[in-house]
């Protein structure tokens, strides 16, 4: 059984002489492990997780140049943008290894291998792996990975945790804001379990999912008798919450008439059900999220704007996931390790390539979107490795986002494939596309508009779209 407290040395070398050269010189300092190719160096970077990597930069297939063992270098660097590795190259390879080292690499040492030197060059490198170890404990002692179901370790997210420690301790209304799948409603939760209501109700209501004609019966309740169907008193969802929290997603599609009713409740704390006379006080907190332009909305007409101050005593933003860094593949790993337990018996990874291409997506569906591409690829992968291909971002639509010379062209480009493979699947029709997209009547129509897809064409324009998966019915996390 080898000494786990040793640290674990890989070496990627082809050559056996070196290979046993190399292990009777370090075995005694390190748990040294091999591989001879760049399949090999994966599985064994994967499996064993090494402190530090002697890479040779000739390897099979291709042992007279330095490609193969470039490639290995960028995949290591893919799966552990913190990896150590060592370039070991020939002196016609000098100036491959000084650019491994300007693409990543640690150091290089020129063949044949001085061990003394080797030895010196590992100690220092040890020396940097464990101080970088013990400024990660005391980072993560700093912040949480976790909070309150909600997953982020980048400082976008540690603010936002911030700023719902900060708020949930109070009564005032909170609005949220942010595309669709960035976790408002979970954001929402975390606000009530954080507040002094954690052990009253925490009720969630889409105010897009109801309609016009019955939502103010469920927000307010009503009275026996008060319209056709109503053979009993029925109390509504802000009765229903108090003591708790109500949840308004979608705030910007409330009608004008209940936004009225809301404003004097917000005022108040009090309201008349529907065919009701008598005022009924309610202690019930307002959580409201939107992904309009709330602003814009007021500058139609659309929306009130005492009622917008009234919602927004207190706003947080929840960042789209492409602007969230490091986040995107902790999500993914997150996502991964729970998806391939509940599917595989082995331990699934991300290969390179789905690294790659995942730090290089725009995202457009969010945490929503990455959770449901994790979940596809765990059920798609032949072996223990996701690949590009299993999340299905190695061609198509986002090959041609990636290739895209701006980034507005990408975002456009992706929007048109969303829109009108919603309107496909829809046969047009506006109201049941825009729920699938997770956004207003009013935005789909604008962005059709932005887009140049006139209604009466949709149906044809999307024909040349329909074998890609739409983004309906995922799961809702962060």
């Amino acid at each position: 059984m080898p000494n786990r407290m040793k640290p674990t040395l890989l070496i990627v070398d082809d050559d056996e002489a070196i290979r046993t050269q190399m292990k009777w010189a370090l075995s005694e300092d390190y748990d040294v492990c091999f591989a001879q190719d760049r399949r090999e160096a994966l599985d064994a970077f994967e499996a064993h997780s090494p402190a530090v990597t002697l890479l040779d930069l000739g390897l099979p297939p291709r042992p007279n140049d330095s490609d193969e063992g470039l490639a290995v270098l960028s995949d290591l660097l893919a799966i552990d943008n913190t990896a150590k590795v060592i370039i070991i190259s020939g002196q016609s390879e000098k100036q491959n290894a000084i650019e491994a080292v300007g693409a990543g690499a640690y150091d290089f040492l020129c063949k044949p291998v001085d061990m003394e030197e080797l030895r010196l060059l590992l100690r220092r490198c040890i020396n940097v792996v464990e101080l970088e170890k013990e400024y990660h404990k005391l980072q993560q002692s700093q912040r949480s990975e976790v909070f309150e179901d909600m997953l982020g370790t980048s400082p976008q997210m540690q603010a936002v945790f911030e700023l719902i420690r900060k708020v949930a301790g109070t009564n005032a209304p909170v609005l949220l804001l942010g595309e669709s799948g960035t976790g408002k409603e979970m954001a929402a939760a975390a606000i009530h379990r954080r507040s002094t209501r954690k052990d009253g109700p925490f009720v969630a209501i889409n105010c897009n999912a109801i309609p016009e004609t019955l939502l103010e019966s469920e927000l307010f309740g009503h009275e026996k008798g008060a319209f056709t169907g109503a053979h009993v008193q029925r109390k509504g969802l802000l009765e229903t919450a108090s003591g708790g929290t109500l949840f308004l997603d979608e705030i910007g599609e409330l009608p004008p008439a209940i936004q009225v009713k809301l404003l004097r409740f917000l005022q108040e704390q009090r309201l008349q059900r529907v065919g009701g006379r008598q005022e009924i006080q309610v202690d019930t907190r307002l959580v409201a999220a939107t992904n309009a332009d709330l602003k814009e909305l007021i500058d139609n007409g659309k929306f009130r704007e005492d009622l917008y101050f009234r919602l927004a005593v207190v706003s947080i933003r929840l960042l789209p996931l492409r602007e969230r860094g490091e986040d995107i593949v902790f999500l993914a790993r997150e996502f991964l390790q729970r998806y391939a337990s509940q599917n595989r018996p082995a331990k699934m990874v991300f290969a390179p390539d789905s690294l790659r291409a995942m730090s290089r997506y725009s995202w457009p569906g969010n945490v929503r979107e990455l959770q449901n591409r994790v979940k596809r690829g765990v059920i798609m992968a032949s072996g223990s490795r996701v690949s590009a291909k299993d999340l299905e971002l190695d061609h198509g639509k986002e090959a041609a986002a990636s290739l895209a010379t701006t980034l507005k062209q990408a975002r456009e480009h992706v929007e048109r494939e969303m829109v009108e493979q919603a309107l496909k699947k829809n046969s047009g029709k506006i109201t049941s596309a825009a729920a699938d997209l997770g956004i207003s009547r009013p935005t789909l129509y604008e962005l059709m508009e932005k887009l140049g897809i006139a209604k009466e064409r949709a149906n044809t324009n999307v024909n040349k779209h329909q074998n890609n998966p739409p983004y309906a019915n995922i799961e809702n996390s962060i």
